[in-house]
């Protein structure tokens, strides 16, 4: 079993932003892989959704504890699946990566990210894969919280269409156990 997991905030009102692409590479991986609608699980305070790919059962999870406590989701649910790190993967936004980039680890440290940060600190390792889908540096003029809060321009919306596929192809390189290091594609949308 695996445990696909994209962080955003959850409502409408974040739902074309920055903070919230995992959240929509998520949505075009459950399409892909054909996956029941996703419902809410109390228990881990999530949006589940389940698939089959290469003869496993795979969790699709979408928190909805708000990006800052995310690990609460994560660590409830390694618990109840009894999954190791090694079998979770965790799609997320990063100002650290060049907007239009996607950039796949096996490991690592939860770098700037909070919702990263709360899931390392709560599932007490970082041995677990993830996919930082790059959103850029912000502008000068906004803060950090603002920029990352705003909506996607409709100019954007051909790149970040094509960096949801490049996330949803690490993700089903990674389901398919086929060994990788760090890998970074920029979107040519």
């Amino acid at each position: 079993m695996k445990l696909v997991v994209g962080l955003g905030n959850p409502g409408s009102r974040y739902a074309e932003t920055y903070h919230n692409v995992g959240f929509a590479a998520v949505d075009l991986l459950a399409s892909r892989l054909r996956a029941s609608e996703f419902r809410l699980d109390k228990k881990s305070n999530s949006q589940l959704s389940e698939a089959s790919a290469l003869g496993q059962t795979v969790i699709l999870c979408k928190p909805d504890t708000y990006m800052n406590l995310s690990g609460d989701a994560v660590s409830y649910l390694a618990r109840y699946y009894k999954l190791a790190p090694s079998d979770i993967i965790v799609l997320y936004d990063d100002i650290d990566v060049k907007k239009g980039t996607v950039r796949a680890r096996p490991d690592g440290s939860a770098g700037t990210h909070n919702g990263m940060r709360d899931i390392v600190a709560k599932l007490g390792s970082t041995a677990f894969a993830r996919v930082r889908i790059g959103t850029g540096g912000k502008p000068d003029y906004m803060q950090l919280a603002d920029y990352v809060l705003s909506r996607i321009p409709q100019a954007e919306n051909a790149t970040m269409t094509a960096v949801y596929g490049i996330a949803c192809d690490f993700v089903e390189t990674w389901l398919g156990g086929k060994p990788w290091q760090d890998m970074t594609v920029t979107a040519s949308a």
